[in-house]
């Protein structure tokens, strides 16, 4: 049968029954953290709310005062993930999280025009779509789309738009001839009853689960933001529809208003004016790194002249690299120095490296790696990594210091 949210898409309330209610644990990822949610899967007699299917998410609401986390389609049956429990054959009041499914009507039938429209105008044949969160995704069985196409296709679909063509859901059997003639990319193995065909008059004609607007009118506009390389010889298409264009063009000017504050010039020079600064930025690492490479010379310069330098080098700076210890050290000489350098914050993170006679600093590398709590690895006299703890570099001078107080070199 057809969900109540499909026969009708625009409905944004109602009322039926609980037909089961078993408990159940649904996977979650918030912020690329996986867990288990536990809770029950409630099954209705109909329901409001739109499992995901067809490329569409899934919808949002409540079951009374208790909110939907998520909307599955088992076989014939649209099954509810909530966190409470409801009693069989109870009498349950759906709403529905309109602005999210609006959204999604919007997004899908745009999906359709733009798939209908350039599959007319140019043969490209649509293989696969996204809804994303952001922007939407339409995989196009091409290698290349020019701009030229892409505009006459947005051009296209907004003129269908402005001619207000209706948009009219049909269910037909199974058996029809008709579902032979439509647009397909197959019914899912467990599919149940009836088939749903959306047919925007004139254009085209589609399978499809997901709900979708009345009206090409209710899109508003379509705008194509591009395409991309897409995978073995394909081309994905990117577009806003309806409510997420106005969306953009907010976030766009919220932006512009605030480069141009910034960069004190107009939106038209905002380009030219970032240019400018990626090169002075350039010119200026290229300087910073010059003088980097030079006060390292000098600083190991400076050790190796005074009358009462030690055993023992250690040294650490803020603004320093890589590049900067290594200097450091072949400037110095490993073989009657130890040295301990490190860059990076001086409380937290950072790199270090240690160096000196081969015996000592295979010795001493792993536990230097160990006090700051970080990694590393080392061959040849050097041993060098991340340090998670730079707080405790007064510690492994200690140990340095005491390791070097009882060292005498292996005669060779």
């Amino acid at each position: 049968m057809a969900f109540a949210c499909q026969r009708d898409s625009y409905a944004r309330e109602f009322s039926t029954v609980v037909a089961s209610c078993s408990p159940a644990e649904v996977k979650t990822d918030v912020n690329g953290k996986k867990g288990i949610l536990k809770g029950f899967h409630v099954v209705l007699k109909d329901t409001l709310l739109f499992p995901e299917g067809g490329g569409q998410p899934d919808d949002r609401g409540f079951l009374n005062d208790i909110p939907v986390l998520q909307v599955t389609r088992q076989g014939p049956d649209a099954v509810h993930f909530v966190q409470m429990p409801l009693n069989l054959d109870s009498e349950v009041h759906v709403t529905l999280d309109w602005g999210r499914r609006f959204d999604h009507m919007q997004q899908h039938s745009g999906q359709h025009l733009i798939t209908a429209i350039a599959d007319l105008m140019f043969g490209f044949k649509t293989t696969s779509w996204e809804l994303g969160r952001q922007r939407s995704t339409i995989e196009l069985d091409t290698p290349e789309v020019i701009p030229e196409q892409v505009e006459a296709i947005e051009q296209t679909v907004n003129e269908k738009i402005r001619q207000h063509i209706p948009v009219i859901v049909r269910v037909v059997s199974v058996d029809d001839p008709e579902v032979e003639k439509v647009r397909s990319r197959g019914l899912p193995d467990d599919h149940a009853g009836p088939v749903r065909i959306i047919d925007i008059e004139g254009i085209d004609a589609n399978m499809c689960c997901g709900t979708h607007v009345s009206n090409l009118s209710h899109l508003q506009v379509i705008k194509i933001l591009g395409t991309e390389k897409g995978k073995k010889n394909k081309t994905n298409l990117l577009f806003l529809a309806g409510n997420r264009v106005l969306k953009y063009v907010e976030r766009s000017y919220t932006v512009e208003k605030a480069l141009t504050s910034l960069l004190k010039n107009g939106p038209d020079e905002h380009v030219e004016a970032v240019e400018k600064m990626q090169k002075s930025v350039k010119l200026l690492q290229k300087t910073n790194l010059n003088l980097l490479r030079d006060l390292a010379v000098l600083t190991a310069q400076n050790f190796k002249s005074r009358a009462d330098r030690g055993p023992l080098f250690s040294l650490h700076r803020k603004d320093g690299d890589n590049e900067f210890m290594n200097i450091v050290t072949s400037e110095i000489g490993t073989e009657e120095t130890l040295i301990f350098l490190t860059v990076g914050d001086e409380k937290t993170s950072g790199l270090f490296l240690l160096a000196g006679p081969s015996e000592l600093v295979e010795k001493l590398g792993p536990r230097v790696a160990e006090l700051l709590e970080g990694k590393g690895a080392g061959k040849r006299g050097r041993f060098q990594g991340k340090a998670n703890r730079m707080s405790r570099r007064p510690e492994v001078e200690v140990l340095l210091r005491e390791a070097l107080a009882g060292w005498q070199p292996t005669e060779e």
